[in-house]
């Protein structure tokens, strides 16, 4: 038992940009006492529209350099990069905890049987197997339309949650969507909580919005468990380390302020 606590290597958590810090800030909720070193490929960004290959071969690599610098986890908290590259990770390091992120498909659906479903992802995501296999298996519970969102995440990239761009971006996008024409919505992005109030003013305050943050912490927890290399030190408090492809002031200091912003719509 001493020997797991004292394991403080860190967690590395990456995505495309700074949008998988809606996944981190559920991973160091529930892990306090972790190290989390969150990477950022904002140089590559966005990774939505980018063939497949070269998105797995990026992360591959990105993984690759963090298990050199002694990471004891990875979490791919990027829907796109999950897509591409997750299933060769896993046949590579099959002994190492490992998550990626899918859309939150099926609490959305088995909270709408029968309803309409509004998934919001990246060109890619919306493209790959792995979200058709998904979508294939809650198609007959609920209407689900599927809906690409290029150049969404850019906002995001810039720290634009609020603003009248924003919002003729969105409302042009949603407008088929609106007045009551969806039931839920899934943001398929890691990106797209941090829009989530506006797309929340656009869409009508009735409508339910699900991320896959806290289901994708909790299972690297579990899957941290299982492996024996939690820290269970509860007096340790962890430190979060951000690295950035493209290091700006401005990148780190987002990246800074989107671990501490309020979500709630």
């Amino acid at each position: 038992m001493s020997s797991m606590k004292q394991d403080t290597r860190p967690i590395a958590v990456m995505d495309s940009g700074v949008g998988g810090i809606s996944v981190l800030r559920e991973m160091v909720r529930i892990m306090p006492q972790e190290d989390f070193i969150f990477f950022g490929d904002s140089a590559n960004a966005p990774y939505g529209t980018k063939t497949t290959e070269f998105v797995r071969d990026l992360v591959i690599s990105h993984v690759d350099s963090y298990l050199e610098r002694g990471a004891k986890a990875i979490a791919i908290a990027c829907n796109t990069a999950t897509a591409a590259a997750l299933k060769d990770l896993r046949q590579m390091y099959p002994e190492l905890p490992l998550v990626g992120i899918e859309p939150a498909l099926k609490p959305a659906v088995e909270q709408h049987v029968g309803g309409r479903v509004l998934v919001m992802a990246t060109p890619m995501t919306i493209r790959e197997e792995k979200f058709n296999l998904l979508l294939s298996r809650f198609q007959d519970r609920a209407i689900i339309y599927p809906l690409a969102c290029p150049g969404l995440m850019d906002y995001v990239e810039a720290g634009n949650f609020d603003s009248p761009q924003l919002y003729s971006f969105l409302e042009e996008l949603l407008w088929d969507y609106r007045n009551g024409a969806v039931d839920a919505v899934v943001l398929g992005c890691t990106h797209y909580p941090f829009v989530r109030k506006a797309i929340a003013k656009v869409l009508g305050p009735e409508i339910e919005i699900y991320d896959g943050a806290e289901g994708t912490a909790r299972e690297l927890k579990r899957r941290m468990e299982v492996a024996g290399i939690l820290c269970t030190d509860e007096k340790r408090k962890g430190v979060v380390t951000f690295e950035n492809s493209n290091p700006t002031p401005e990148k780190m200091a987002l990246s800074k302020h989107l671990l501490e912003i309020t979500l709630e719509s």
